[in-house]
């Protein structure tokens, strides 16, 4: 990529949001069913899916799969990037202009452009290009694409033409485990009783939960001491 709109959109990849450190045996199947769209080259049959809606309520990890599929791209050697609609919607459209020379474009939270007609329309036009390339195009949103509000019909159908999936909530064990799991990675050692505790004291929003991860990681390295139940009452301040 290098112009200059574009380069402004280059946004970096949290390290720890890939395939494996995404822990939910009820959404293997859409893993799996993500890392086949990536893995397909654009010299491959056209008869292949070329775009992916992947759905879901808020918090059950959409962001994290659309930046573990960048980021799988970027280890295949393909070029990809990473946007949210959150960002884009209050930019001119034409940072759009030459993405589909891009092998994989995600774009996040689709559902927060159902009120602006401008960024339907682009997205639309940013869709036929990419397909038209033989590339692919990622999407994510809150709800199925006849559910989202668009004022776009256009738009609406081409969310429905290739793969889509819906992204189930993790349960309370299987945020344990990501809990545990990202905790590992940062070489902390969060017992079961310490990952149950913040999921009973604290939002059960995984964003949430990894963020009050991530503060008691910097204080544990600060004070040197073990996360226990006694320092994350300490730290987060809960009884």
């Amino acid at each position: 990529m290098t112009d200059s709109r574009q380069l402004a959109l280059s946004v970096q990849l949290p390290d720890d949001e890939t395939f494996e450190s995404y822990r939910s045996k009820g959404n293997q199947g859409v893993i799996n069913q993500l890392s086949q769209f990536v893995e397909q080259k654009s010299a491959e049959s056209t008869s292949l899916p070329k775009s992916f809606y992947l759905f879901g309520l808020s918090g059950v990890g959409k962001s994290h799969l659309l930046h573990a599929s960048s980021a799988y791209a970027a280890k295949l050697g393909r070029t990809s990037v990473c946007l949210s609609c959150a960002e884009l919607k209050v930019l001119p459209v034409d940072v759009l202009e030459g993405l589909e020379q891009i092998d994989l474009i995600c774009l996040d939270d689709i559902h927060l452009i159902a009120d602006n007609q401008i960024w339907q329309q682009a997205i639309f036009d940013l869709y036929n290009r990419v397909i038209e390339h033989n590339h692919c195009l990622l999407i994510t949103g809150e709800q199925s694409a006849s559910q989202l509000g668009l004022s776009l019909p256009d738009l609406v159908s081409r969310l429905s033409w290739g793969l889509t999936e819906q992204v189930k909530p993790l349960d309370d064990d299987e945020k344990v485990l990501v809990l545990q799991y990202r905790a590992s990675q940062r070489g902390l050692m969060l017992s079961d009783d310490a990952a149950k505790f913040l999921l009973n004291r604290l939002s059960r929003e995984m964003a949430h939960l990894l963020t009050s991860l991530d503060t008691l990681d910097k204080a544990s390295i600060r004070e040197q001491r073990k996360i226990t139940i006694p320092f994350i009452k300490e730290v987060l301040k809960l009884s």
